[in-house]
């Protein structure tokens, strides 16, 4: 059980479970090969990591670059797409004949207010009858396609004849709007093998960008879906594809992988190296720690030969009477030097190297020598003893316990035992272990309830007899915590069951007058007494019933 006067991590379990030899230096040596195990994967993976690191800080660069590159596509189309249709506009509402001299006028007028527009002249048939050229008629060629807005586009328009540099025409009605096909692709780029293109998203059956430098794979347009931009991987290239506002038309951009790969190169020469460093630290530090867990389970025996463990015990008061009830057993390590170990240190150490079954049996024997004939003495006193997991998953802690009050002379009534939730997590042997102690008279309790994995369930389906309140909950008392109010649910929960309730960790007197106005029985803390060798809890035992006595006394004269 936790001792109340200390931090949680120092309440270590005494452990009651003894195992063999062979099956502890079985535990140590795969302890050892699982340590070094960890050590080789480290020295591996970070430099592993570092490299897919180094893919994707390049990924993300590329692809904010291609991105950058469709955008500009994307908004250059569009600024061509609202000079042309406004244009058109303008035409349809002047009222002008077409190919009057005032309608040539606003013709010129609006190609030379425009940054986009080549030409705006009026249709008739397939030809430009007149434009803001003047009437020399300008041949569209045939049209490319037709989209859903009514609007044809002819992508190869040729100027005066040259065909060698051929423009766009976007007509609607009886008027079109040329412009350089390679106006929107007019970006600047830093990848010069760059693939740039502007596609209409209704072009499905033609295999013709309206204009394009580069190779285009028009399936690529399949991977935007609904999406405003995406980019994505093929086997050659990285592509960006940013879908317009406006108009039924996105910007394309792919950067050759082979871009991609030696920026992940460039990037990697400067983070694997810190890779492969950080790997081998950690490598070191898992060894370091492997030949310090290594150390400490040689000086947990070697302790163990030493005689360096002892016990103190932490009182439990009844708190309507203040009277001392029971105490609860901490293991404690003091080396040779003096320095003390923490059982937060050298109970996890044990546990995992098999070393926890000598302390097992160590603490019996420290239990027996401390209390020799006095729990026989004090039928209503007891001693509380903690089990792990690794006690309930057989019957043999209760001829363990068996031996000590036979030895000792002590009644089932002077032993409690108190279980954590994690020690209830293989629920099967646990209630066999428990039904045993319980049937031989020794009562049960279920400690620090509310901070392991257990529930509600567990309680329900075991038999037991104590329920105690984690110092944590105690600690909330009268303040703005958020596990304030635990304990308001917990005791009646608990009064509920028919558990009695000790409550761990009690420091001040407004936490003791909380628990005994909502009805918990017993308490321990550094209000009540800090743990202590037993030779010292005797004399406090001694003390206090001389007090009591003398007040019994006192009490009987004044009767007289």
């Amino acid at each position: 059980m936790g001792g109340s006067i200390l931090p949680a991590h120092w309440e270590q379990r005494a452990a009651l479970r003894p195992a063999d030899r062979g099956g502890d230096m079985n535990r140590r040596a795969v302890s050892s090969a699982t340590l070094l195990l960890l050590a080789a994967v480290a020295a591996g993976v970070a430099p592993w990591l570092a490299y897919r690191e180094a893919h994707y800080q390049a990924h993300r660069a590329e692809a904010d670059l291609a991105l950058g590159y469709a955008r500009d596509i994307t908004r250059r189309t569009d600024e061509t797409g609202r000079q042309a249709f406004r244009g058109i506009d303008q035409l349809e509402a002047s009222g002008f004949p077409p190919c009057s001299v005032e309608s040539q006028a606003l013709m010129r007028r609006i190609d030379l207010s425009s940054t986009y527009i080549q030409a705006i002249g009026y249709v008739r048939g397939d030809t430009l009858a007149c434009s803001s050229m003047g009437m020399q008629p300008v041949a569209l060629g045939a049209k490319t396609f037709r989209t859903s807005r009514n609007v044809v586009v002819h992508t190869r328009v040729p100027l005066a004849g040259d065909i060698s540099s051929p423009l766009i025409g976007i007509q609607r009605g009886d008027y079109a709007v040329l412009f350089h096909r390679d106006l929107p692709l007019d970006t600047w780029t830093t990848v010069p093998d760059v693939s740039l293109a502007a596609l209409h998203l209704e072009m499905k059956d033609s295999g013709t960008p309206m204009t394009n430098r580069g190779y285009v794979d028009r399936r690529w347009l399949e991977q935007l879906g609904d999406k405003r931009e995406v980019t994505f991987l093929t086997d050659r290239y990285l592509v960006a594809v940013v879908r317009s506002p406006s108009y039924l038309n996105a910007g394309v951009a792919a950067v050759p992988r082979a871009h991609l790969d030696r920026r992940t190169m460039d990037i990697a020469m400067r983070v694997v190296p810190a890779g492969v460093v950080a790997g081998i630290a950690l490598a070191l530090a898992i060894l370091l720690l492997a030949r310090r867990q290594m150390s400490l389970a040689s000086a947990i025996r070697h302790a163990l030969r030493k005689n360096e463990f002892f016990l103190v015990y932490q009182p439990i008061v009844e708190l309507a009477t203040g009277k001392w009830v029971g105490a609860e057993a901490l293991l404690r390590w003091r080396r040779a030097t003096g320095e003390l170990i923490g059982p937060d240190l050298f109970i996890p150490v044990a546990e995992r190297t098999g070393a926890i079954t000598k302390l097992t049996e160590r603490v019996l024997r420290l239990v027996q020598e401390d209390t020799g004939r006095f729990l026989a003495d004090h039928p209503t006193f007891h001693v509380a003893l903690n089990l792990s997991a690794a006690d309930l998953l057989t019957t043999t802690i209760v001829d363990l316990l068996d031996q000590l009050l036979h030895r000792t002379g002590a009644r089932p009534s002077n032993v409690l035992v108190e279980l954590t939730e994690r020690a209830l997590l293989d629920i099967g042997p646990a209630r066999k272990v428990i039904c045993d102690l319980r049937a031989r008279g020794i009562e049960v309790a279920i400690d620090d309830f509310g901070t392991g994995y257990s529930s509600l369930s567990y309680l329900e389906s075991l038999e037991l007899d104590y329920l105690k309140i984690d110092r944590s909950f105690i600690e909330a008392i009268g303040t703005r915590a958020p596990t304030s109010q635990v304990v308001s649910h917990i005791i009646p929960m608990a009064r509920a069951m028919g558990l009695r309730m000790i409550a761990e960790g009690v420091e001040t007197r407004e936490q003791a007058d909380f628990l005994i106005e909502n009805g918990v029985q017993y308490a321990q803390g550094w209000l009540f007494a800090k743990p202590m060798a037993f030779a010292e809890l005797c004399l406090a035992l001694e003390r206090m019933n001389g007090v009591q006595a003398n007040e019994d006394l006192a009490a009987q004269v004044t009767q007289t």
